[in-house]
């Protein structure tokens, strides 16, 4: 009986140890950078991270081409156009970029991204957002184009979240949180499409 108890403690304490980091490991998958036909970045949480990330791997060759997704915040400029600029003034050229300036929410992205690569026969797209965003940005995406198209998953670093410690900032616990439980309802939606 003794012996039941402490492995089961054992166990709890295992379960409350590694189950952060299984969850941050989770909802950030990333995969070995190869070549690709667009690098997509998605607007939203530290945007001017994920610019950078997006203009970098430009820069480094991966793709010669840049989509930018996203919908004015507020304002008349979109969050794409305005990304497009800021790329623009990094160096990257104008030709190099395309904008998808409807979308509102990551489903929204994923969709209206979608046409723009279809119409473009694009076969493979790195897709760079903030690590806790990439399983649910990742999951859409691969939704609106299929098993077949190759998808690789990079994020950028966001000053508000980290794999190693998300659980100490009040902010990043929000945004963890708020994850999970949006991957919760694809999750359930998807088995009421089945």
């Amino acid at each position: 009986m003794v012996k039941k108890l402490i492995i089961a403690t054992l166990v709890a304490i295992l379960f409350v140890v590694f189950l952060p980091y299984g969850i941050a490991l989770y909802l950030s998958p990333q995969n070995t950078l190869a070549k690709s036909d667009a690098i997509v970045v998605v607007s939203g949480g530290d945007t001017d991270a994920r610019i950078s990330e997006g203009v970098r791997l430009y820069e480094q060759g991966w793709s010669k081409k840049i989509i930018f997704s996203g919908a004015a915040a507020e304002g008349d400029v979109s969050n794409a156009l305005a990304m497009k600029h800021i790329a623009i003034d990094s160096g990257i050229p104008e030709l190099a970029i395309m904008v998808e300036e409807n979308s509102k929410t990551t489903l929204e992205n994923a969709r209206f991204t979608a046409q723009i690569i279809k119409k473009n026969n694009y076969k493979s797209i790195i897709l760079v957002t903030s690590p806790y965003h990439q399983r649910r940005a990742y999951s859409l995406f691969r939704t609106e184009l299929g098993d077949n198209f190759t998808i690789i998953n990079h994020s950028a670093k966001d000053t508000n979240w980290s794999k190693r410690n998300w659980w100490d900032n009040n902010v990043a616990r929000f945004l963890t949180f708020g994850e999970v439980s949006k991957l919760f309802v694809i999750f359930f939606q998807s088995l009421g499409s089945n």
